[in-house]
């Protein structure tokens, strides 16, 4: 779990408020969700790259527009008449893959998990 907390720390700067104690149970809460066999040696970036994922979606973090506003990646914002819309292209992600685009650290997850797992596709032909 060392290599994970070092690789949060470096790719995650802005959970640096966030004490190991705090990072080390959220990483912990991840691990039964990615697979040591299937990632190997990108499993501790995966970890990393998934928790903060999980971290920015329940509202840790900071950014310019708040710890919403990055989440969802606010694409536009109008002060007069407010006016908000943001940026998440369905389109390319599984709907089960939707959520992870909502963070720049899901959408990193997602890479590396399309470098290590191999999806299978069945054209519905029988040989």
């Amino acid at each position: 779990m060392e290599d994970a907390v070092r690789i949060f720390r470096l790719v995650a700067t802005e959970f640096d408020v966030l004490n190991d104690e705090t990072v080390e149970e959220w990483l912990n809460l991840t691990e039964p969700l990615i697979s040591k066999k299937v990632f190997g040696k990108l499993y501790d970036q995966a970890i990393a790259l998934l928790t903060a994922h999980r971290l920015k979606m329940a509202g840790y973090g900071n950014n310019q527009y708040g710890s919403v506003g990055d989440a969802l990646r606010v694409g536009s914002y109008t002060e007069g008449e407010t006016s908000v819309s943001f940026n998440v292209n369905q389109g390319t992600n599984l709907m089960a893959d939707a959520e992870l685009a909502l963070t720049p650290y899901g959408l990193e997850y997602l890479t590396l998990r399309r470098l290590v797992v191999i999806s299978i596709r069945s054209a519905g032909e029988c040989r």
